[in-house]
């Protein structure tokens, strides 16, 4: 009898232990650690497909024969490509080195210098050039900076470093600014104070206290800029010129990794596709290389000062007599001019940049250009309103519940000081740092080869990967600022974790989830690279979501690039991207400011509900 009694036990013991894995809570942090490392998924199949299909050309064409190799000439079976990784080295550092320069005097001057009643103006300034979509700057550099460049020089061509170089130092300066602001705003307040009463100016503590301190988010905005700037296609792609040759001038046309993919991906095929993808992998290298750079950076996030920005104090440096600091300070003095200037600078060239655009684009847009039958021939814009409107909702459809997934795992239910944590947040940096001319070779290798040809679909999946680490980032710093109390009382009420997270924290983090909405939209209507060879080129209306078709970005490059008569017509789809750009830096702006006045009531009702409770108590202690 006793033996029985313990086999049921036994047996009931072993059901619960089966109805506990089942529950719902554990099959929810099931499905969100599944989503969270669906990241380490996608970099390890980045890097495997792009690797297996550029091992065919490493074997025939050899190594480094490949890599060392100074002729590019695919008609002859020969490919080398070292004259490229020279330039895109070159063209990298000059991009980063004046980018950087004028992005970290435009972050001071916003959170030092800049009037309180601009300042909000000024920002999403910034905030606009990061969204201007790269085939824009591409145009802008064509039409406005290349003659200029002419007939500075006395030639007859502007390609080469000089042009992209100007044009690639806008476009990284608003990744640098952003994050260097950040970092500079999380200086704790105190070395700031301390500063002032110890006796330094205003401009000594912003130059030798408050920007040594924010060190390390600088570098790390630094290298995001680098990798910014080695993995830019169209841009470069316009600008270079397109020649294979080393860089011995300033103004020759030339090549880098990814203006030749680009260039001749389309073309191609056989060995010369497969030494185009081969080409694909080392430029994914040098972005594995640089990631692993900005992880060590963060990990290593150091309190302020250090040997390179500042000294330890030696016992012989300690002087006993109170120095008088505002007799010395006129470098810092001519540092917060120089703030001032460069600050006018970027503003002159973000409103040149928007206005040439709608002054040259605003007269073609017509009824008949906008929403006419377009042919081949003579296309509109039709095709392109379908096309980017399709890709928007089926990536976020699918992005959506993956991030917001993901960022539940990642905040809610992941371990403080977990190594799987870590390693997802590595994977997640990773993706959110593969250029995207290598999502679009990925895309085209996996997703086009699945459906036998590119189209909307095979452009969406690829655009998922794209924006998923933008609504992971966006959503989980949503989720990491609502209070723990609040999640404590949804517990105490009797709610378990799963109820909590869906019906008190998500709806707490809604500001976060609609920036990384828009953010996301502004990143597929703005991308070109990684839809040209998988979503298609086609200026025909798509009928099926298997059907090639055009996003605006891509349709711009495809007028450029078939050099049909439709100049203005591409100038009438840059307008509606820049009118759109414009319209969602307005929207998240309207979104802030809404979210912040009610959690700012919010927490005036608290406080005065507070209030009357500590009166009441006062009256009764009294009474």
């Amino acid at each position: 009898m006793a033996e029985i009694m313990t086999e049921e036990k036994e047996k009931r013991s072993f059901k619960d232990i089966i109805a506990a894995a089942f529950t719902k809570e554990s099959f929810a942090k099931g499905v969100f650690t599944a989503f969270a490392a669906f990241s380490i998924l996608a970099v390890f199949a980045i890097i495997f497909y792009i690797l297996y299909d550029s091992i065919p050309a490493f074997r025939e064409i050899g190594f480094f024969n490949f890599i060392f190799g100074d002729i590019w000439n695919p008609k002859a079976g020969e490919y080398g490509i070292l004259p490229m990784i020279l330039t895109t080295l070159l063209l990298t550092v000059l991009s980063v080195v004046i980018g950087s320069v004028f992005a970290i005097f435009t972050a001071v001057f916003i959170v030092y210098y800049c009037p309180k009643c601009i300042k909000k103006v000024y920002t999403q300034m910034v905030n606009l050039l990061a969204g201007i979509p790269s085939i824009i700057y591409a145009y802008f550099g064509f039409e406005m900076i290349k003659p200029i460049i002419e007939d500075m020089s006395g030639r007859t061509f502007g390609y080469g470093i000089l042009l992209s170089m100007i044009i690639l130092s806008i476009m990284i300066l608003p990744t640098i600014a952003s994050i260097t602001k950040n970092s500079l705003e999380s200086v704790p307040a105190q070395y700031y104070e301390g500063s002032l009463a110890l006796g330094n100016t205003k401009n000594q503590t912003v130059f030798k206290v408050m920007l040594p301190a924010a060190k390390n988010g600088i570098l790390a905005a630094i290298i995001l800029g680098i990798g910014r700037a080695v993995g830019e296609t169209m841009a470069v792609q316009f600008l270079l010129g397109g020649a294979v040759s080393y860089p011995t001038d300033f103004i020759i046309p030339i090549s880098s990794l990814t203006s030749k993919i680009a260039q001749e991906f389309g073309e191609s095929g056989g060995l010369h596709r497969q030494a185009l993808i081969a080409v694909g992998f080392i430029l994914l290298v040098f972005i594995l290389i640089i990631n692993l750079a900005l992880w060590f950076v963060k990990r290593n996030n150091a309190v302020a000062g250090n040997s390179f920005f500042t000294r330890k104090i030696k016992e012989s440096d300690i002087e006993h007599t109170a120095p008088n600091y505002k007799r010395t300070g006129t470098i810092q003095d001519a540092l917060r001019i120089i703030c001032y200037v460069v600050a006018v600078i970027v503003a002159a060239a973000l409103m040149s940049i928007v206005l040439y655009t709608l002054i040259k684009g605003l007269p073609e847009v017509t009824w008949h250009n906008m929403f006419g039958k377009s042919f081949n021939s003579k296309p509109t814009l039709a095709p392109a309103f379908v096309s980017t409107s399709v890709i928007i909702l089926i990536s976020l459809a699918i992005a959506l519940p993956l991030g917001i997934g993901a960022a539940i795992y990642l905040n809610e239910y992941s371990r403080r000081g977990s190594k799987f944590v870590s390693t997802i947040r590595l994977f997640i940096d990773t993706l959110a740092g593969v250029p995207s001319i290598l999502f679009g070779l990925f895309g085209y290798i996996f997703f086009v080869k699945l459906f036998g040809s590119a189209n909307l679909l095979a452009g969406s999946f690829t655009i998922v990967l794209m924006i998923l680490p933008t609504v992971i980032r966006s959503t989980e710093q949503s989720l990491s600022e609502v209070p723990d109390s609040m999640r404590e009382a949804s517990y105490a009420l009797g709610a378990g974790k799963l109820r909590t997270v869906f019906v008190v924290v998500l709806p707490q983090a809604l500001p976060g989830i609609i920036t990384a909405i828009i953010l996301s939209i502004g990143r597929i209507v703005g991308e070109s690279a990684a839809l040209i060879y998988t979503a298609g080129s086609s200026f025909l209306m798509p009928n099926s979501l298997v059907s090639p078709g055009s996003t605006f970005a891509v349709f711009m490059y495809n007028l450029q690039a078939e050099g049909l008569d439709t100049k203005f017509l591409a100038y009438a789809a840059g307008a509606i991207l820049i009118i759109f750009v414009l319209f969602l830096n307005i929207l998240i702006m309207l979104l802030e400011n809404y979210f912040n006045n009610k959690a700012a009531n919010r927490k005036g009702k608290i406080r005065t509900y507070i209030d009357k409770l500590r009166k009441r108590e006062a009256k009764n202690e009294e009474n």
